[in-house]
């Protein structure tokens, strides 16, 4: 889903993008020239690998976002919430990918050996 930067303005512009099972439903509004203020949660589910045991398992998805979009190039230290489309196009796919490879990204542990973080654990394969 892209929606051009300018076709945004003050008032909330409610949208909603599902994919792979996940749902990014939020809205968008102009903040200043150059800034839009995103808003939005992230649910629904998603398959992670355990990085103990490499079992795949779903995941559930509760997510709040609160981001800045800019169609310039930003130099702050103020903020990491800032993601820049420098081509005027807002991409909010990428947003969604971002997120999910984010999540995933992470050391995610399936229930079994979450609730055994503190055992021994060793594999033979």
């Amino acid at each position: 889903m892209k929606i051009l930067f300018d076709k945004i303005g003050s008032n909330a512009k409610a949208f909603e993008y599902p994919k792979d099972g996940a749902i990014l439903k939020g809205s968008l509004s102009k903040k200043s020239h150059h800034e839009i203020h995103l808003e939005a949660d992230l649910s629904g589910t998603i398959e992670l690998d355990c990085v103990r045991c490499g079992t795949s398992y779903l995941h559930r998805l509760d997510n709040h976002l609160d981001l800045i979009l800019s169609d310039k190039v930003v130099e702050t230290q103020e903020s990491l919430d800032i993601i820049e489309f420098l081509d005027g196009v807002i991409n909010i796919e990428d947003i969604v990918d971002s997120e999910i490879n984010s999540i995933k990204s992470e050391y995610n542990y399936c229930t079994q050996c979450a609730n055994s973080l503190d055992e021994n654990f060793e594999v033979e394969f």
